[in-house]
């Protein structure tokens, strides 16, 4: 693994003092010159290569600090807590971020029948040192930024084979749970699927459960063994995220951002707010006016 060389290209890419680079399908560059307070955000379906500095991320009892050369991979959607713990404008934190694309693993799955068995309770954020088998694609498609023409015409294969040798890495261990049929990573899925699309109203295990193909107890049981998180704290996460985005990015009032995410209290709203942000939504309402 050269390091060296994939943080040159980075660096190449984040020109003119630009903390974000992502003009191919998928692949976006992270540059950040300091730490972080701790940011809550939902990730879809990913892996996050570390080129430097550090990275805390959790969700749950599910945890990883990552640095240099480490890898991390989210087979579901999840709403995750992380914080950047080392950067600096002499060395600051690089990460390259892929988007995974579930139909094109879906297809290539299929035709890895050779493959032994997964673990059925495979969780959906792991984490490891990356592996040279998709990280020379990955440099491939990377160096695909700026020529146009060779992304439209080189970067659909170069995809397909870091979706595959990443399939049959022990990296992707808990995207190929995800991926076998009615798997407990798959049914939880599902219910993930239908809690996303609807989380602003009141929680009904028997409703995500039937979506999962599971007794409420073992819903309950499986959704926290593969996320880390019960359904009702990752609803709640829902909510709150969404709910800073109102605040932050559309100035909404607090009562506002409270009712549209589905709370029916301002005040139990405030108070899962605080504790989840360690601030008050109020202040962060009152410092986007400011900013903005």
């Amino acid at each position: 693994m050269n390091l060296d060389r994939l943080i040159a290209k980075t660096m190449k890419h984040l020109k003119d003092g630009r903390e974000n680079a992502q003009s191919i399908p998928g692949l976006t560059i992270l540059k950040r010159e300091t730490a972080s307070e701790i940011e809550a955000v939902v990730y879809e379906p990913v892996i996050c290569l570390i080129l430097q500095g550090r990275k805390e991320t959790s969700i749950g009892d599910l945890f990883a600090d990552l640095g240099p050369g480490d890898a991390l991979l989210v087979s579901h959607d999840l709403p995750v807590m992380s914080r950047i713990t080392n950067a600096s404008p002499q060395e600051p934190y690089l990460a390259i971020f892929l988007a995974l694309d579930l139909a094109l693993a879906r297809g290539l799955f299929d035709q890895l029948a050779d493959l032994p068995a997964q673990d059925p309770y495979g969780r959906s954020l792991v984490a490891g040192r990356a592996e040279t088998a998709w990280l020379e694609p990955l440099e491939r498609y990377l160096d695909l930024l700026g020529n146009p023409l060779d992304a439209k015409v080189l970067g659909p294969s170069i995809l397909r084979e870091i979706h595959y040798r990443l399939l049959v890495s022990p990296t992707g261990a808990a995207l190929r749970g995800f991926l076998v049929a009615d798997s407990h990573g798959s049914r939880v899925a599902r219910a993930i699927y239908a809690l996303r699309r609807d989380f602003r109203s009141p929680l009904s295990i028997p409703q995500l459960a039937k979506a999962a193909g599971m007794s409420a107890t073992s819903f309950h049981q499986h959704f926290k063994t593969v996320t880390g998180t019960t359904p009702l704290q990752y609803q709640k996460d829902l909510r709150l995220i969404t709910a800073r985005t109102l605040l932050a990015g559309q100035r909404k009032s607090v009562s506002q951002a409270a009712y549209e995410v589905g709370y029916e209290s301002p005040t139990h709203f405030s108070r899962d707010y605080s504790r989840k942000f360690g601030t008050s939504p109020g202040r962060d309402s009152r410092h986007a006016l400011v900013v903005n």
